[in-house]
């Protein structure tokens, strides 16, 4: 595990700190390779319903290491596209993860930094923070899929406008594009997303990974790709133990309790 993870555990939420806040928790290789064999590991532990991901200090990312960067223009085509290699393969690590993936934001997220927290399935930040894609200030071009986030969620004008300019979008603001799913005081965000997580880790944990993909591929299916890949997964759902305790549950006017099953098939497969 890479210096700058840092793993804490709040009930069946794990709390993963990128912990480098003299540069502004700024990512390299090792953070990329470190946190995409941190969510492996995650997926396989039963005991873990869904993550949290935020920055030490005030600030959540300020993007790649521009020290790092500058270096890269001695290295080979070659040896710099294995670097945005490692970073693309730990963005596909956070869609494939099966448990929900929350971004706790402070301050802001700069660059790659940006990418990190779109990548993430629920953002929560603090109302004064604010997101920038400034890689055009140092004459460099987007990487990290925050293209393909943004141009998905945003008009075209206006993502062409913030990675031609580099200027600063505030959260409020994708607030309104549903970008940013809650606001809090400054300060609190880790706190809130840590209650989001463990509100849902009482959920169902293979019908919330099922939902996880479903909502990735509604944005670039077909529409009969998508009914297909729903009908999949509905017929993998209502044979699952999940639905026979959740509508087990509704009919007996109970709530259900997915934890205990969760934990109790765990121990079975022990």
């Amino acid at each position: 595990m890479t210096e700058t993870i840092k793993i804490e555990r709040k009930g069946d939420v794990m709390v993963v700190v990128n912990d480098n806040p003299a540069n502004r928790n700024a990512l390299n290789p090792d953070f990329y390779v470190g946190f995409a064999k941190t969510l492996e590991q995650a997926s396989s532990d039963p005991t873990i319903g869904a993550i949290v991901l935020t920055g030490a200090g005030n600030f959540f990312c300020s993007g790649g290491d521009l020290n790092r960067l500058k270096s890269n223009a001695e290295r080979t085509p070659e040896e710099r596209r294995g670097g945005i290699d490692r970073l693309h393969g730990m963005i596909s690590a956070m869609r494939d993860c099966p448990k929900p993936i929350i971004a706790a934001i402070e301050g802001g997220a700069a660059g790659a930094g940006a990418s990190l927290a779109l990548a993430c399935d629920m953002i929560v930040a603090a109302s004064e923070a604010y997101f920038s894609i400034a890689y055009v200030k140092v004459a460099l071009s987007p990487d990290g899929g925050v293209t393909a986030f943004l141009g998905k969620a945003l008009p075209r004008q206006l993502v062409t406008e913030l990675c031609l300019t580099g200027k600063p979008i505030t959260v409020e603001r994708l607030h309104q594009f549903g970008v940013v799913n809650h606001l809090v005081e400054p300060g609190s965000a880790l706190d809130e997303a840590t209650q989001v997580a463990q509100r849902l880790t009482r959920g169902p944990a293979r019908t919330m990974a099922r939902i996880k993909s479903l909502c990735h591929g509604a944005q670039e299916n077909t529409l009969q790709e998508q009914l297909d890949f729903e009908a999949d997964l509905m017929v993998m759902s209502q044979g699952d133990g999940e639905a026979a305790e959740g509508i087990g549950a509704f009919l007996e006017k109970r709530k259900p309790n997915f934890t205990d099953l969760r934990r109790t098939e765990a121990e079975g497969e022990g």
